[in-house]
């Protein structure tokens, strides 16, 4: 956890390392920069789902009864439109039980501001841990969008999963909602003119899906 920013935990793994850098290479195709968001995303979920509840669940082993656990409540994975649909298809194999919403909003090129264009939810997201996903905590203006929408929805257990997180992202997200805990794999330096993470990924919706410049 960064002690200036006490919501912000930072997953030290050496894979994270190593797959994250190679994520930042701008020799790295989108095949294989996708993948490594999948791979990246799935060590950040096993981090953030660590308190999840739990269950008794009885089931038959092949030699006897076992007293086992299961999840209490459903989870909600909720990508931001459209960079943390790689993320979230990642997370949805490996949490069992988890639906999945969705939540548009884009950024104002001019404004930097965050603009909802798209929402689909399970009705009942708020019965079980929210989880918003998203390559980059860049303005951090998505993300507060996004939680804004979610407590709306009576959402109450929510945390935000990112790779790269800008300071200004975090200091954002955290002023309008500090409850809501950040879980990535960097913090990195600043945010350039243009409000993008120096160093980062890039675009990481245009590197997943091989669009852009």
């Amino acid at each position: 956890m960064a002690q200036s920013h006490p919501q912000l935990h930072l997953v030290k793994h050496p894979l994270v390392d190593h797959l994250l850098t190679e994520a930042r290479d701008t020799q790295t195709p989108p095949d294989r920069f996708a993948q490594l968001v999948g791979l990246i995303s799935v060590i950040l979920a096993c981090e953030a789902t660590r308190d999840l509840r739990l269950k008794p669940h009885r089931v038959q082993t092949p030699l006897t009864d076992f007293d086992g656990k299961q999840l209490a409540a459903p989870p909600t994975i909720v990508p931001i439109l459209r960079a943390g649909l790689g993320i979230a298809h990642d997370m949805f194999q490996l949490i069992p039980g988890a639906r999945m919403g969705h939540i548009g909003v884009y950024r104002d090129e001019k404004s930097l501001k965050p603009v909802n264009y798209y929402e689909n939810l399970p009705t009942d997201a708020a019965a079980g841990p929210v989880f918003v996903v998203d390559p980059m905590l860049a303005t951090g203006g998505s993300a507060t969008a996004a939680v804004d929408l979610l407590l709306a929805r009576q959402c109450t257990d929510i945390k935000l999963i990112c790779l790269v997180a800008a300071p200004e992202g975090v200091d954002a997200l955290n002023a309008k909602h500090p409850a809501v805990p950040v879980y990535a794999a960097a913090l990195d330096r600043n945010l350039d003119s243009r409000g993008f993470i120096v160093p980062g990924l890039g675009d990481a919706g245009d590197r997943q899906f091989g669009t852009g410049a």
